[in-house]
């Protein structure tokens, strides 16, 4: 009897190893969706008001919550009844983030005001609903990327694995924001905390000038962190396009970021292009 209670206890430890292990490794593969995603939502939460911040962010936070909730077992149900859907889907979210990224690049060579005035003039539920929406879409990446990262596993590892690094991420990403877009009042606190003119005081407002760097930074990195994800999904499933960067000595980091950057193109040109049409043909 106790010795199959100490065999119990050591087939735990060892699926519990097996799972830390692996969801080390399927955290690092979502890696650059997560550091997307911190961007992108921490440059909509900068837009609120210092009073609906930390509001909006719990309630894209919750929205973030009832997504991954949908998406695991909708995508882990798809995985073992219907696998062949996987790859389709991946390759859907890649060329929708390399559209995204694309977009981002065309929005720093090319300004428009006008989309910029409009995202003022939306109000905080239809801000807060473009963020949840824009989640759901990441977080089909990063489940399914992570569903792809252990799928060499028994089914039970891979739906603890996946639903750890969903909801994981979430808290993760969420709690950055949060931290992030009250920076600025933290430095605030610190300076009026200090004696004037002390390194204290200083520090404080040097830390709540940071805010707008940190914000441009995070967009930076965030749309490579796009085109990179997605170039990498391209070049993996798509074997002609690995090919290609082989034959062509093109080292494999630059071959994933020209593949993003041409399909991206082609995407925006095609959406967007037809969206005009559209409204041109309504209006």
């Amino acid at each position: 009897m106790a010795g199959g209670f100490f065999a119990l206890l050591d087939d735990i430890a060892m699926l519990m190893d097996d799972v830390a292990s692996s969801a080390k490794h399927a955290t690092t593969q979502t890696a650059g969706v997560l550091g997307d995603d911190l961007a992108v939502n921490a440059a909509k939460a900068s837009t609120f008001s210092p009073s609906r911040e930390l509001p909006v962010i719990w309630a894209i936070t919750k929205g973030s919550f009832i997504n991954k909730i949908i998406l695991v077992p909708l995508m882990m149900a798809l995985s073992y009844y219907f696998p062949s859907t996987i790859t389709p889907i991946l390759l859907l979210g890649a060329l929708y983030l390399s559209y995204e990224g694309v977009h981002g690049i065309w929005g720093w060579i090319f300004p428009h005001e006008d989309t910029h005035n409009s995202q003022k003039k939306m109000s905080e539920k239809a801000k807060i609903r473009s963020a949840i929406i824009t989640d759901f879409i990441l977080s089909i990446e990063i489940v399914l990327i992570a569903l792809s990262s252990v799928n060499d596993l028994d089914f039970l590892k891979q739906i603890i694995i996946v639903t750890f690094v969903a909801f994981v991420a979430t808290i993760g990403v969420y709690g950055l924001v949060a931290l992030l877009v009250r920076l600025d009042d933290i430095g605030y606190a610190i300076a009026n905390s200090a004696k004037s003119g002390s390194f204290k005081q200083k520090f404080g407002l040097k830390l709540a000038s940071l805010l707008p760097i940190i914000i441009k930074i995070l967009s930076i990195v965030g749309i490579f962190a796009m085109l990179l994800v997605a170039g990498g999904i391209l070049l993996h499933k798509i074997e002609i396009l690995h090919q290609i960067a082989i034959q062509a000595h093109i080292p494999i980091f630059f071959a994933e970021i020209i593949a993003s950057i041409i399909l991206g193109s082609v995407a925006m040109v095609v959406f967007d292009g037809t969206k005009i049409v559209i409204d041109k043909i309504i209006g």
